[in-house]
């Protein structure tokens, strides 16, 4: 293999990546590596639809002023993800600010932001942004064209397999089968005379998409749990006399809550629960069968002066791939590491089986004679 097919080769698997990345962030509703802002409240460093490398908050530490963040708003643009800039903090929390803004974000009513509405950190390389210029156009044409596809399949089959979450991954994994299957059928016999060398250093190494429809069969699996678990928030108001309310409590005392734990897949789910302040739970570690739930109590303490509060309880769900032993083995070192051990699971296995089926010889793109010779999806995209 020469130097340029090596790097045509690496670009075409970096480029596959991207893209699975872009839309498992879709689907999971916050930034997987790759993010991108919709508004320019962060000009000019980040203008609409630019791009950005996002890395997550476990993995960054706690921020400081100067730096950017992907967070869960509360009040401001509806609530919902905002990338903004952090310009100081509080005993509550942090302050925050679009560069094009002319005041803070708790300025226009936003509360401080917790260390847990944190969902990433945006690269900066000598406190510049890493910006990817119109990257939001391109991820958006590619969900569009998805949604269609799903559409489509959904009325043909009459089925709802396609829809939904799970239904963009599994349209993915087809049109990824679907080619490769075509081109073991209908493509090799087509140059079964040509010079098996020329033809096998040549085109996209179809390991590449067992790689991808790997990736989007664990994704399809890891997603629903993860955007199932994170913290929730549970006011309550610490009193000088009882009610009947559930969120009002005499102050020094105590109520319970019951808590239903849904899965809606068909795979079992683990869901670690770790309470926050004034807040106890019945069982720490729950598992969850099949298209089935588990109801567990919340016991929320009232301070004894009175006023209102929030507690917070933070859920972190898997797929029961793993056993639970191993799960909980793993959750104990860092939260990350069972989803990395489940996504390892299903990705290796399926590789390897791929890979074995395929072979080493390579996709190849035809051409009309005469024209001039291209190389694989980068020659394509041009």
């Amino acid at each position: 293999m020469s130097i340029r097919e090596g790097i045509t080769n690496a670009v075409e698997t970096v480029l596959v990546l991207v893209v699975l990345a872009l839309l498992v962030g879709q689907l999971l509703g916050q930034p997987v590596l790759l993010g991108f802002v919709r508004t320019g409240s962060m000009d000019p460093a980040l203008e609409p639809d630019d791009g950005f490398v996002a890395v997550p908050s476990p993995l960054t530490g706690p921020p400081e002023p100067g730096d950017v963040i992907v967070f869960e708003a509360e009040e401001i643009q509806g609530g919902g993800l905002t990338t903004h800039r952090v310009v100081g903090t509080t005993e509550k929390g942090y302050v925050t600010k679009g560069d094009a803004n002319a005041i803070t974000d708790q300025t226009a009513g936003e509360p401080p932001v917790r260390d847990h509405q944190i969902v990433a950190e945006v690269l900066q390389i000598n406190g510049r942004i890493v910006a990817i210029p119109a990257l939001g156009s391109g991820i958006n044409a590619i969900k569009n064209t998805v949604q269609g596809a799903q559409l489509t399949l959904a009325r043909w089959s009459g089925t709802e397999l396609f829809l939904g979450t799970e239904g963009v991954l599994t349209v993915l994994a087809v049109a990824a089968f679907g080619y490769l299957g075509f081109d073991s059928v209908f493509g090799t016999r087509d140059e079964r005379d040509r010079d098996t060398d020329r033809s096998r250093s040549q085109g996209l190494d179809p390991r590449v998409l067992v790689a991808a429809c790997a990736l989007v069969l664990a994704a399809g699996l890891v997603a629903p749990t993860v955007v199932q678990g994170g913290t929730t928030e549970m006011a309550i108001v610490s009193s000088s006399f009882d009610s009947e309310r559930a969120d009002v409590i005499p102050a020094g005392e105590s109520k319970p809550r019951t808590r239903q734990l849904r899965n809606p897949s068909y795979l079992p789910n683990v869901v670690y629960l770790v309470p926050g302040d004034g807040v106890d739970v019945s069982d720490r570690v729950v598992r969850v069968p099949p298209q089935s739930q588990r109801e567990i109590t919340v016991t929320l303490h009232a301070p004894a002066d009175t006023g209102s509060y929030q507690r917070l309880l933070t859920t972190h769900r898997y797929v029961a791939v793993l056993p639970t032993s191993l799960l909980t083995e793993l959750y104990s070192k860092h939260p990350l590491l069972p989803t990395i051990g489940t996504l390892g699971s299903i990705v290796v296995p399926f590789y390897l089986v791929g890979s074995a089926i395929v072979g080493r010889s390579r996709l190849r793109h035809r051409r009309r004679e005469g024209s001039r010779p291209t190389g694989g999806l980068v020659s394509r995209l041009r």
